[in-house]
């Protein structure tokens, strides 16, 4: 054989976890972490002989880490991670060229590596010829995780913006559609494209993330969390959690209270006053 693709690129390990607690990535190689749901920091572990790690590094779900190897991701609550290791002269040389690690990226800057991922993780771990190819094309897709995400247009902004101070009482997005003065299909057409998912899709995520925040912070029952989070009941509430986390609502309380959890910020705490007023 006059090349080895196995020296260029291949899959090292591949980690797809759901989890509360820390994860720790360690081995030769570079990791490629897409945090899909929850929030997280990222740091280094210590390595002898080397520079005092940096502070820990915020990622909101959606994010992308790029590191070598020992890295902690501690969750803030449930999240899920897909990460994978890669090795060859490839990531070695992304490596070499990060700026920072852990190096943190916004996911829009790179849309396509999500679903190269996703089919890496469907791979063996090696370095077939099939995956070598994938790795070198999920780094080509990682080179632009430097640059700036592009800004939201307007639309797809006021429509963020209303679902986050809204979410509980917005009926749907034909309501948010008539709110922002566009068309349902007009609206659904500008987020999708801006945002990467239709507009109840961003809806439902952000229910589910204010239902994951009660659940952590209060013994409310499941009528009282889905009232102040926008479900019509506590069984459309738990179908909902279920599909979108894998775990029902008692499930994810009962891990909750495995972590220390920080209180209900003021708009938190006024939202419910409100609700209940």
């Amino acid at each position: 054989m006059i090349y080895h693709w196995e020296s260029t690129a291949a899959l090292a390990a591949v980690r797809d976890e759901q989890t509360d607690a820390p994860l720790i990535l360690s081995g030769e190689g570079l990791w490629v972490c897409l945090l899909s749901s929850g929030s997280c920091t990222a740091a280094m572990g210590d390595l002898p002989g080397s520079l005092p790690p940096l502070p820990p590094k915020p990622v909101e779900a959606g994010g992308l880490i790029l590191s070598r190897g020992p890295l902690v991701l501690t969750p803030s609550g449930e999240c899920h991670f897909l990460c994978l290791m890669l090795t060859g002269s490839a990531p070695a040389q992304m490596l070499a060229g990060l700026p920072e690690q852990p190096f943190s990226a916004r996911g829009e800057t790179c849309p396509g590596a999500a679903e190269l991922m996703g089919r890496l993780a469907g791979e063996e771990a090696g370095s077939s010829r099939s995956v070598s190819q994938q790795v070198f094309t999920l780094l080509c897709e990682l080179a632009t995780a430097d640059s700036a995400a592009p800004p939201l247009p307007p639309l797809a902004a006021a429509a963020i913006e209303d679902i986050r101070q809204n979410y509980a009482g917005l009926y749907g997005v034909e309501e948010l559609s008539e709110r922002l003065g566009v068309s349902k299909s007009h609206l659904i057409r500008v987020f999708t494209a801006a945002v990467g998912v239709p507009p109840g899709r961003y809806l439902t995520g952000v229910r589910i993330e204010a239902a994951m925040k009660l659940l952590l912070h209060r013994e409310y029952s499941l009528d009282v969390v889905a009232s102040l989070c926008g479900f019509s009941g506590a069984n459309y509430l738990c179908r909902v959690f279920k599909k979108e986390t894998g775990q029902t609502p008692a499930q994810w309380r009962a891990a909750a209270a495995r972590t220390a959890i920080a209180d209900l910020s003021a708009d938190e705490r006024t939202r419910e006053q409100e609700m209940f007023i």
